[in-house]
């Protein structure tokens, strides 16, 4: 079986509300932020380098769980 690819650089895989969604042949980045606001879009084209919704994965005082979860273009 060949390696699944990583996604590209950018902010959305080191951003807390962004999920990593993997299929056999790919990788998407599901902003967890689109189900509560429409602004922010699903499935980001990456790579995202700017985004008023960016926050660390991380990032202190976050609710558990919380972490790993979708960025904006």
């Amino acid at each position: 079986m060949a390696p699944r690819p990583d996604p590209p650089a950018g902010l959305c895989p080191g951003c807390r509300h962004v999920r990593r969604i993997t299929t056999p042949r790919s990788v998407f980045l599901l902003c967890e932020r689109s189900r509560e606001d429409a602004h922010f879009e699903r499935y980001p084209r990456q790579p995202v380098r700017e985004c008023p919704g960016f926050e660390p994965a991380g990032d202190a005082g976050a609710p558990p769980g919380e972490a790993g979860r979708g960025a904006r273009r």
